[in-house]
């Protein structure tokens, strides 16, 4: 037997939804919401029917400054309807839509994406374990991932060590402007930073950290808006001479070698945004991650 249909019923669940996508959209204006995490979590049939219902034009008008003649401006760009809504976007319509969401998100929301740290100082300074007791006490916080043509060492993993890449496929990286920044290491090699995988930890609002060389950071600040660089330095050059005789990885020739690069580094400190002496482990970590926190986007509005 056919239940009745009960239009009050209806009617105030329709207008309890319109209520409900109206708070939503306020929360999106006031930046409570990712943009670019609202319209990936549309597609999921899972979703809150609040925001897979939320019409597209509707969804753009919610970016603060946006309003009725640039989100058309869009909808006309990727053949998106107004009254398309976020959940029942074909894969095209999707697919196009989605990387001028992203556009937008990037310009209006700086404040919700993470900051891209570089980290650089002399060999033998303790780069990596000042890194290291970042990461492993602020979760926001990540090491990006290099790319590289050497081989594959044993117990390394693709995308979790390094990229593994052929020589033709990182001349490509480069070629498209793919790579943040790059080097030839020990003459032999290449190493660089992937710019993709990096943007899209920043959409998510993780900090993520580039711990290169001094050439290399200054490429990345040439490359990336807002990047924060900071030098690490040893408490003296004594310090450093101490630390990599102690740990004994390299021979005499190599220690003098990488001694004399770290006299020339040390001189290029002036060009970082800041310098942190790592006198112990504990306090370089806490004045990375405190400067990474306090030196938001100026433009931004909300932490």
């Amino acid at each position: 037997m056919t239940k009745d249909f009960d239009a009050v019923a209806a009617s105030r669940r329709g207008v309890e939804m319109r209520r409900l996508r109206a708070e939503f959209k306020k929360q999106l204006r006031a930046g409570e919401h990712r943009l670019i995490t609202v319209f990936d979590d549309a597609e999921d049939p899972r979703t809150d029917p609040v925001v897979r219902g939320l019409r597209v034009e509707w969804f753009l008008r919610s970016i603060p400054g946006f309003g009725a003649t640039k989100t058309r401006a869009v909808l006309d760009r990727v053949g998106v309807s107004p009254t398309a809504t976020l959940g029942g976007l074909r894969v095209r319509q999707r697919a196009a839509l989605r990387g001028e969401v992203l556009a937008l998100y990037r310009r209006y929301f700086p404040h919700q994406r993470g900051r891209l740290i570089v980290l650089a100082g002399p060999s033998g300074v303790g780069k990596g374990t000042v890194v290291s007791w970042i990461t492993s006490r602020f979760p926001h916080f990540v090491v990006s991932v290099s790319a590289t043509t050497r081989p594959r060492r044993p117990g390394e993993r693709e995308g979790e060590h390094y990229y593994f890449v052929s020589p033709a496929e990182f001349q490509a990286l480069i070629a498209r402007g793919d790579l943040l920044e790059w080097a030839v290491v020990h003459g032999e090699h290449r190493y660089g930073t992937p710019r993709g995988p990096v943007e899209a930890l920043l959409d998510e609002g993780r900090n993520v950290i580039l711990e290169i060389d001094v050439q290399g950071a200054k490429q990345v600040k040439r490359a990336v808006k807002g990047a924060l660089t900071i030098f690490i330095a040893p408490p003296s050059f004594e310090a450093l001479e101490d630390r990599l005789s102690a740990r004994g990885t390299e021979s005499e020739p190599e220690r003098k070698r990488r001694l004399v690069t770290a006299e020339r580094e040390l001189r290029r400190q002036k060009e970082f945004d800041y310098v942190v002496v790592n006198d112990s482990v504990e306090r370089a970590g806490q004045s990375i991650v405190d400067l990474a926190l306090a030196s938001r986007d100026p433009q931004a509005t909300k932490e």
